[in-house]
């Protein structure tokens, strides 16, 4: 940019110096203002050419602004905050995610699932309506972009804030990072006389379905795991904290509404009457609109919309997983009114999960860290949902049988809730005779060992040498750096089987008594020349930054909490839920160890199958070897090494869930799923897969899909994010006791303010992923050519086990 380092801010337009605080006041009013446009421009520069590489002023008309921004500091020394551009280093620009309200509330959707629950919904727009216009309701009809909803905050025309849904109050500041896509402009076009004083534009961030491509197709090269699916790695760029590497992806954005709208004093504004009216404003402002948008005269119109995309969705630029109907004029839904979480004039229909064919080469089984062998189908690779598949689970041999599939098939495949490969069933019609049937083994694929159930009438075979099989062995090992156990992030697969394959673990218990000399034996952690680590000089032969990190993780994770220790255990039936429940009931390793079945079993969330388990690990030894209790080796080795295997009871959590069980469905802006569970189970609660008539509350959010159906179908209490925020603090009380979709009947939450904005704004369904990685938001990155299916809980990322670790279906690695 110039021939001096510029500085650098590292805070958004709408957190800068532009509202000068009291340490400012000295100066005039004129050169604060004067002072604030310069800054302004200087960090659009910076931002300009050190993040989007794209300079939009030349060098030397740069260099002559700072020289006026540092001469008007000079001569007012009190503009000289920490936050001014002229006291950055260059190019250091920080994304930290910070908590923002948004002016209005961001509502979600209520999903339909069939031509039916389109008609029904229909149905009660006209019920609740009474009258109806002359010449009928039109419908909006736009398709549901697969992506993660933002909200765009512009301010007389300027871009000053972008944030994320979060629970719909409050989200997370992206602005950074948004500012780097291309398409959202950072002033709106046209003359800003006619710009509102504020505008929250609300819209989706998705991938290109070739851009998606090109960056697998990267991801790849690099060696790293090709992400799920499209909306994945939307959130996942997105949430980065060097705006660098947003800038680096092809992010787009498309408008679907405003939240709020308040025009200056005396502009009048513009009379907004239609929905459609709203997108060709934001259109004629350059806010980018989808161009697939159609206003049609009535249900038979948006369901030939509905139909014809659900043929043709894979013709379209991006991902889409339904049509959103939204009533187009304004007045009436302003009559219709919201919920707590959606408004009654919107609803948006989900397609089912996309079917494709593919060929069926082999059925190969694969051994698990808790020793089940379990079939998986290797196929062609075939595009489903957004990314290239070539395995999936087949369970078991019976359902292999089940199925009917034979190896040579030309199979049906799917992918459960758009993440989970699934194979469907063969075309019979399309067999030849050359096909074949699937034989299980008899014996271990990696020690030989033979198979047999853990017990009479189980469907599954196990291996039953669990300490010494390879694969049981480096699975038990990567699982012990899972995300949802010790969280390591340096100790990926290869990491473990390099670990384990040079002698330098026989088992995870070794895991963190390891050491820069032990590392040194291991090739993957070791420098081959001379270079720099760090900023430092190293030699040939000292550890080079994974194995540095590597130990520096080990470290830090020493100091867990005792639910995460328990999963790494690897204990059957024992994932995040149930290690909550023991870990809040028992409060260390010792006191679970110490127990009786009895006891383990009259914990909330427990059980006799998980209690008999526990009790097993702890007593029964190896059924392959002649060592007893090698399990309580493991816990001596981790106590010795310094993990703490226990926790610190917090007395000022109140037990406002004691008795109560809640299910959360679909994806939490606010809080991670794990995060959910844990806060249900510190308060007493008991945090269910699975929803019932003894279910008391249903926490629904984004993609919630068939428990929301089977809450709505038995009458259950619902909560969004926010009642669920409620429930937590003060139980029952905190959300009332009528349900939560009728909690809001005035239609004013959600609606625009001060304008004809009113209740124009659906937040589309975009997942948050907001527990994703900073590094790109691994949850579901696939894995061995296919999508990660939680193989034993753990995918390739380590997005931790689940609730029931034994029962998840598991894929080979590396």
């Amino acid at each position: 940019m110039s021939t001096a380092t510029p500085p650098a801010a590292d805070l958004p337009a709408s957190q800068d110096a532009a509202a000068p605080g009291a340490a400012r006041d000295a100066a005039p009013p004129e050169v604060q203002r004067e002072w604030t446009e310069l800054a302004d421009r200087v960090r659009d520069a910076q931002f300009a050419y050190y993040v989007r590489d794209a300079p939009t002023i030349s060098d030397a008309e740069y260099d002559e602004t700072l020289r006026r921004l540092e001469a008007l500091e000079d001569a007012h020394p009190d503009l000289r905050t920490p936050d001014s551009p002229t006291q950055k280093v260059g190019g250091t620009f920080s994304t930290e995610f910070t908590a923002v309200d948004h002016v209005e509330r961001m509502l979600s959707l209520d999903n339909a699932f069939s031509a039916e629950d389109v008609a029904a919904w229909a149905e009660r727009v006209h019920r609740d309506l009474e009258t109806v216009p002359d010449g009928g309701l039109h419908y909006l009809c736009e398709l549901k972009i697969d992506g993660l909803a933002i909200a765009l905050l512009y301010e007389n025309g300027r871009l000053v804030r972008a944030a994320t849904r979060g629970d719909g109050r409050t989200g997370e500041d992206v602005t950074l990072n948004v500012r780097t896509i291309s398409t959202v402009p950072q002033v709106l076009a046209g003359d800003p006389a006619t710009h509102p004083e504020l505008i929250e534009v609300r819209g989706e961030v998705f991938f290109p379905v070739e851009a998606f491509a090109d960056l697998n197709a990267a991801q790849v090269a690099a060696g790293k795991a090709p992400f799920a699916n499209p909306r994945n790695a939307a959130a996942g760029s997105l949430r980065q904290k060097d705006p660098r590497v947003t800038a680096s992806r092809d992010l787009r954005v498309y408008a679907h509404g405003i939240g709020a709208l308040r025009w200056g004093p005396g502009s009048g504004g513009v009379g907004l009457e239609r929905q459609s009216q709203v997108y060709d404003l934001l259109a004629g402002w350059g806010v980018p609109v989808s161009g697939h948008t159609r206003v049609v005269p009535g249900l038979p119109e948006a369901q030939q919309m509905i139909d014809h995309y659900g043929e043709h969705r894979h013709d379209v630029e991006h991902e889409i997983d339904g049509i959103v109907l939204k009533v187009d004029e304004i007045a009436l839904q302003r009559r219709l009114g919201s919920t707590s979480r959606a408004p009654r004039w919107a609803i948006a229909y989900k397609y089912p999960p996309e079917e494709v064919n593919t060929k069926l080469l082999d059925i190969r089984v694969n051994v698990g860290r808790t020793g089940r062998v379990t079939p998986y189908g290797v196929m062609e690779p075939v595009l489903v949902s957004g990314s290239t598949v070539a395995m999936a689970t087949l369970h078991n041999a019976s359902e292999v049988a089940r199925k009917g599939v034979l190896i040579g098939d030309t199979v049906v495949l799917r992918k459960a809730g758009d993440v989970i490969p699934e194979i469907v069933g063969p075309v019979v019609d399309l067999r030849d005779g050359t096909e074949r049937a699937f034989e299980m083994p008899t014996h271990c694929p990696s020690c030989g060992t033979a198979l047999a159930p853990a017990k009479e009438g189980d469907v599954d075979l196990r291996c039953p040498n669990s300490r010494s099989c390879p694969s049981q062995l480096r699975e038990r090992v990567f699982h012990v750096a899972s995300r949802g156990a010790f969280d390591i992030e340096a100790l990926g697969w290869e990491a473990a089987a390099s670990l384990l394959d040079a002698g330098v673990l026989t088992d995870e218990g070794d895991l963190f008594a390891l050491d820069a000399d032990a590392l040194r034996r291991v090739p993957q952690f070791v420098l081959s020349t001379r270079s720099k680590v760090k900023g430092r000089q190293r030699e040939a032969g000292d550890l080079n930054a994974v194995g540095e990190n590597l130990l520096a993780n080990l470290e830090k994770a020493k100091d867990t909490a005792l639910w995460r220790v328990l999963v790494a255990l690897s204990i059957r039936h024992v994932g995040p839920t149930a290690a909550r429940a023991l870990a809040t009931e028992f409060g260390s390793l010792d006191a679970i160890e110490a127990a009786s079945e009895e006891e383990l079993a009259s914990t909330e969330g427990v059980g006799p199958t998980i209690a008999a388990a526990v009790r097993a690990w702890f007593d029964q030894p190896d059924a392959a070897s002649d060592d007893e209790r090698w399990h309580r080796e493991i816990v001596r080795k981790w106590r010795d090494a310094g993990v703490r295997l226990a926790d610190e009871r917090d007395a000022s959590v109140p037990r406002t869930l004691t008795g109560l069980t809640v299910v959360v469905t679909g994806s939490l802006e606010g809080l991670s799923r794990d995060g959910a569970k844990e806060a249900i189970i510190a308060r007493g609660g008991k945090a269910s897969g699975s929803v019932s008539k003894k279910t008391d509350y249903v926490v629904v959010g984004e993609n919630a899909g068939s428990k929301e159906a089977k809450a709505r179908e038995l009458g259950l209490r619902i909560l969004d994010e926010a009642g669920f925020v409620a429930l937590l603090e003060h139980g029952p009380a905190g959300v009332g006791d009528t349900p939560a979709e009728d909690a809001s009947e005035d239609g004013a939450d959600g609606s625009a303010v001060a304008g004809d904005a009113a209740a124009i704004d659906t937040a589309e369904d975009g997942a948050g992923a907001d527990d994703a990685r900073s590094d790109d938001g691994g949850s579901g990155a696939a894995v061995a050519g296919g999508d990660a299916h939680a193989a034993d809980g753990a995918g390739a990322t380590h997005d931790g086990a689940g609730d029931e670790p034994d029962d998840a279906e598991e894929l080979p690695r590396g």
